[in-house]
């Protein structure tokens, strides 16, 4: 058989499995990890995934590599076989791909990885309702590779349940010392807020909301917060215990988008108090004290002052514009490094840029990503070496791949916060 005959049939092998029946915990699939050009950057994009199959990655606010960081973690709906999603992990290295959970119910939409050991948290809905889930990756690394896996239920640990009145909103987080939880919630027995709350352009119907605590231990429920609008996009300070960054969501411009909040309620204040030309969007810690957001600059009226990406000190409010585009709609997602040395944007023209937090200069990173079915959502490894988007570079739009770039080394930041384990000659050097 020829050699691409062959790679061929390597990268068919996960779809032969689908169709002999539904894979399970712990299923191994070959590796479909490939290197291109990007034609416009020049820049190596490796691809994890083959777009055999749409693959996509975490929300860029929530940690995508496991604690010892030589994994990353997507969901796909279209490998288990019986159409259900699931949580995949891909070896960076290697290449191969486990599969974390099987079944139905298993809420992809909102996945929690450890950044203390590796362990992965997710809802399962089952007969009684939503069960928080721990997963222990650990042991399941180990008995799929070496051919020894036991049922999901030994890997999992049932952790406490979603009370009945609730239903997710906004996702759920780990606080920094991960002994809690944070889960966005919307109140299923409170009355409708009137229509008048909605305004035209807001795709998301407004109901009462909140966040509640659990604890990862006990799993007893606890309230944070009540809000009088939907909640949205909720995330734990990574790096500092007992504080939450959440929004309101309308789907569109909100009156009042970014709030801030300690996890006993207290102190619970809007975190960039928002003008009636300011279209706020898509925030994320960067690190301890500083908040990346995107300020929209995609209508004509928006650019009578300063848009794109944007830096808040959460302690001080202060505010500092990082960069935008002069062409198109302008940024769109934002994420960086936690050194706070570069912050990273795509558009809607499927680039996505890095910027120099210290001089304001823009590069173009790499491109033709193909902003459908979704948008690139650009995020760092945990020692600022690599980014990680999804992309449909491949596939022209149809299907998204999981890509990782390796940030070129004169660019990359001379500090570097070690996290997880790496070989001694590795960490013996970032140690001197």
């Amino acid at each position: 058989m020829k050699k691409n005959a062959f790679c061929a049939v390597l990268l068919l092998l996960p779809l032969f499995a689908m169709q002999a029946g539904a894979a399970g915990i712990g299923t191994r699939y070959p590796s479909e990890k490939h290197v291109i050009v990007d034609k416009t950057t020049g820049v190596l994009l490796t691809f994890l995934t083959s777009a055999e199959t749409s693959d996509a990655a975490m929300y860029q606010t929530h940690p995508r590599w496991t604690y010892d960081s030589k994994y990353i973690i997507f969901r796909s709906s279209e490998r288990s076989g019986d159409g259900t999603s699931q949580a995949y992990a891909v070896s960076e290295e290697t290449g191969v791909i486990i599969q974390l959970t099987e079944g139905a119910g298993v809420g992809t939409g909102s996945l929690n990885v450890s950044r203390l050991s590796n362990k992965f948290y997710y809802f399962r809905t089952g007969e009684s309702g939503k069960i928080l889930t721990e997963l222990d990756m650990e042991r399941l690394f180990a008995d799929s590779e070496a051919g020894t896996m036991g049922r999901a239920a030994d890997y999992e640990r049932q952790i406490g349940e979603l009370p009945a009145h609730y239903a997710e909103s906004g996702g759920f987080t780990l606080d920094a010392d991960e002994t809690k939880a944070y889960v966005g919630v919307r109140l299923l027995d409170a009355d409708p807020l009137p229509d008048e709350v909605t305004e035209p352009g807001w795709r998301i119907r407004q109901v009462r909301s909140g966040i509640i605590a659990i604890d990862i231990q006990t799993g007893e429920v606890s309230t944070v917060i009540e809000t009088p609008f939907t909640m949205g996009h909720v995330q734990a300070n990574p790096f500092k215990p007992g504080e939450i960054l959440y929004c309101w969501e309308t789907g569109g411009d909100a009156p009042q988008r970014m709030w801030i909040t300690s996890a006993d309620g207290s102190d619970n204040r809007p975190l960039y108090e928002e003008g009636p030309d300011d279209w706020v969007t898509h925030e994320v810690w960067i690190d301890a004290d500083h908040v990346y957001f995107n300020m929209m600059g995609h209508l004509p009226r928006l650019r009578q002052k300063a848009t794109g990406v944007m830096k808040i000190n959460v302690r001080t409010g202060a505010l500092q514009p990082l960069g935008q585009l002069e062409y198109g709609s302008g940024f769109w997602h934002c994420g960086g490094t936690s050194d706070l040395r570069w912050a990273a944007s795509d558009n809607f023209e499927g680039e996505v840029y890095l910027i120099d937090c210290h001089t304001g200069e823009r590069h173009l990173f790499t491109a033709n990503h193909r902003m459908q079915p979704d948008h690139t959502h650009p995020s760092f490894s945990p020692d600022n070496s690599r980014m990680l988007i999804q992309s449909g570079y491949v596939s022209d739009g149809k299907k998204l791949d999981i890509v990782v770039v390796n940030i070129p080394f004169h660019l990359q930041s001379t500090t570097f916060e070690y996290r997880g384990e790496y070989p001694d000659r590795i960490r013996q050097l970032f140690q001197e």
